[in-house]
């Protein structure tokens, strides 16, 4: 194993940590017929890097990358754009990789990350100590699905952060094919309870808690410092201690592809927060950055 960056001697502002794999996309035909693909990449917590660095911050993608060209695809795109990379490289695990059929109302996605280099990630991987002078830390609930020892490392992250004096957001991100519900539904609610900000589809809280309104899921998540609430077209609630709940109705975008979006909107709502806007204009930002990635085909938009 050995470690290709390693955090800078001064801060970014955003650490993003989680899992980035190689994107294979089916080009003029569904994936099991089309000759013809696209080869790019996935992440959640890469993506909100990317988006945050596009809104002038300076962010920071750490995870773990295999010794192979998907991997080298990876850190130089991440880099191309601008990203910090706080990444190891592991010469016995591989970088994962995910398939996608895309569609307009949704897309089929097939993965390949068991046993990846990011999977193993363990407590400690990012320590108080790196978070120093970091003013937030990103990571979705994907990471803890990965594996029991990044589930734990997401739990002494948590700890970490407020160690360091660095507030946590936490994106609910449920992906139903990596655990079971009943371990998402605990774990996610731990967390995103945890987070100092955190964010919600309010279609992913029903299905996972049972939560049907923006109401309800601020009373399954009490503790949540900032809970937005992201309900698709309609628009975005935000919930801030006890004051009365922000709403912001989404923009009519023409989509193209939905992927990414909500990537998109968290890098939106954590750069105006960065800049020091108020709540309403922290939700329009994150309106406008999801409603760019909509009409674009792939989760990051292309660069100038």
């Amino acid at each position: 194993m050995s470690s290709a960056s390693s955090p800078a001697s001064i801060a970014p502002e955003v650490a993003c940590i989680g899992e980035s794999m190689g994107l294979v996309t089916a080009l003029g035909a569904p994936l099991a017929e089309t000759e013809t693909a696209a080869l790019g990449l996935a992440g959640a917590e890469g993506n909100v890097a990317v988006g945050l660095v596009s809104a002038g911050h300076r962010a920071a993608w750490a995870s773990r990358l295999g010794d192979d060209p998907i991997g080298v695809r990876i850190s130089t795109e991440l880099a191309r754009r601008g990203v910090d990379l706080w990444v190891t490289t592991d010469a016995d695990a591989p970088t994962g990789v995910m398939f996608k059929d895309p569609g307009t109302e949704s897309s089929s996605v097939y993965y390949y990350r068991r046993g990846s280099a990011a999977s193993l990630m363990a407590p400690g991987f990012l320590d108080a100590p790196q978070l120093a002078g970091v003013r937030i830390v990103h990571t979705t609930g994907i990471t803890p699905a990965l594996s029991p020892s990044c589930r734990a490392m997401v739990d002494q992250l948590f700890v970490d952060a407020r160690t360091a004096g660095t507030l946590v957001s936490f994106d609910v991100n449920d992906r139903r094919a990596l655990w079971t519900m009943q371990d998402a539904a605990e774990t996610l609610t731990r967390l995103a309870d945890a987070a100092d900000i955190a964010f919600v589809g309010r279609d992913e809280a029903e299905r996972v808690w049972g939560t049907a309104t923006a109401v309800e899921i601020r009373a399954h998540l009490p503790n949540c410092g900032l809970l937005i609430v992201k309900d698709g077209d309609v628009g975005a609630t935000a919930f801030l201690g006890d004051d009365e709940p922000v709403f912001v109705p989404a923009p009519r975008v023409e989509v193209v592809e939905p992927v990414g979006a909500g990537d998109a909107f968290a890098a939106g709502f954590l750069a105006a927060t960065l800049d020091g806007a108020e709540l309403a204009e922290r939700l329009s930002a994150g309106h406008t950055a999801a409603a760019r990635v909509l009409t674009t085909h792939g989760d990051l938009p292309p660069l100038p």
